[in-house]
């Protein structure tokens, strides 16, 4: 790796980070309104039977944790070359 790409790795950390951090915040909103939506149906049967068209909210909750993970993992690889490159 040439002396100067360790800002790559910083660039791609953060946007992972806020693309985690994205993912987490939408799963939040997507699992309190399908909860709300349940506690408005009458009969919990009339909301099993129609289809929800929204993505799983787990899946965005844990797809937020491994992007979020992985931001960090590159930031910290990052400023580890930053700082050996500058010595």
């Amino acid at each position: 790796m040439s002396q100067g790409d360790w800002y790559i790795l910083v660039i791609v950390g953060g946007v992972f980070i806020v693309l985690g951090v994205i993912g987490l915040l939408w799963g939040r909103h997507e699992e309190k309104r399908i909860f709300e939506a349940l506690a408005q149906q009458p009969d919990l049967r009339e909301f099993t039977l129609k289809h929800v068209e929204t993505p799983q909210p787990g899946a965005l909750k844990t797809g937020g944790w491994i992007a979020g993970g992985l931001g960090v993992l590159m930031l910290v690889v990052g400023v580890i070359l930053w700082v050996l490159a500058g010595f």
